[in-house]
């Protein structure tokens, strides 16, 4: 019975020796939950690098675009919410796959409980850099800019730029759970919360599996103090994380690509 809701996040195809492999079991897992997937999330940054050429599609991926093609054709409902890797993926998923594509995060209802969604990036307004950068990669303008140009150069160009983002956080040892005041998606959640209920909050981008309550930020005034519980889905680059929520029993569960409980 297709009944279960499941999000993964952070493949970042495309980057490292490994990722042919990485991508060959994202399509196991895939298949291994598709008689029970009712609707899958896509938390952004599943490919390092897209962009969306009018007539050419990028090398690459063709396992996981045929499976997911093959999921939606089987009446799973995809939803792909665009990371700042992936952020230039425009229409394609949509008009290839079927995909409902997001841009900012979004509240869902299901088996009667609110779910707030999103990749993570550029929330909280604890990064002006990232933010002001973040403006600059979504302009249209720029957008329309970077197509002129050959495939030949934006593609090296992003992905030495990916390479050198990742060297730079793994310096800066940011890949662990900061506090609550120092991570920019728990930031806009308890922001969020105060001005309505959320059941859980389920977030990519930061690539730490994590499952924590948060409260609302401040004392909530006249509807006091609320509480959600924060997922993040940690990745497929490095730990193999995905959340499944079953709506029958009510269960939110963070787990290894085995399907064990982290």
């Amino acid at each position: 019975m297709k009944n279960k809701v499941y999000f993964v996040s952070d493949a970042h195809l495309g980057s490292g020796a490994d990722s042919l492999e990485r991508e060959r079991q994202l399509c196991q897992w895939l298949e291994s939950i598709k008689d029970d997937c009712k609707t899958l999330f896509l938390l952004g940054d599943m490919f390092d690098f897209w962009f969306t050429y009018r007539y050419v599609v990028p090398r690459g991926h063709v396992r996981l675009l045929g499976k997911l093609a093959e999921l939606s054709d089987a009446g799973v409902e995809i939803h792909f919410f665009i990371g700042n890797h992936d952020m230039w993926m425009f229409d394609y998923l949509e008009k290839e796959v079927g995909a409902v594509m997001h841009d900012e995060p979004e509240l869902f209802e299901m088996g009667g409980k609110r779910f707030l969604i999103g990749h993570g990036d550029g929330l909280g307004g604890l990064d002006r850099t990232f933010d002001m950068l973040r403006k600059v990669f979504r302009s249209r303008l720029n957008q329309r800019l970077f197509a002129m140009l050959p495939s030949a150069w934006t593609f090296p160009i992003a992905n030495r730029w990916s390479d050198s983002n990742k060297v730079k956080h793994a310096k800066e040892d940011c890949l662990h759970y900061m506090g609550d005041d120092r991570e920019g998606i728990v930031v806009y959640c308890k922001e969020r919360l105060r001005n309505e209920p959320i059941d859980y909050c389920v977030f990519g981008h930061r690539h730490t599996p994590l499952v924590r309550e948060v409260e609302s930020c401040g004392d909530g005034g006249a509807i006091g103090r609320r509480v959600t519980t924060y997922i993040n889905t940690g990745d497929w680059l490095m730990n193999r994380n995905y959340v499944v929520f079953d709506p029958e029993s009510g269960a939110v569960e963070l787990c290894d690509a085995a399907g064990k409980p982290c």
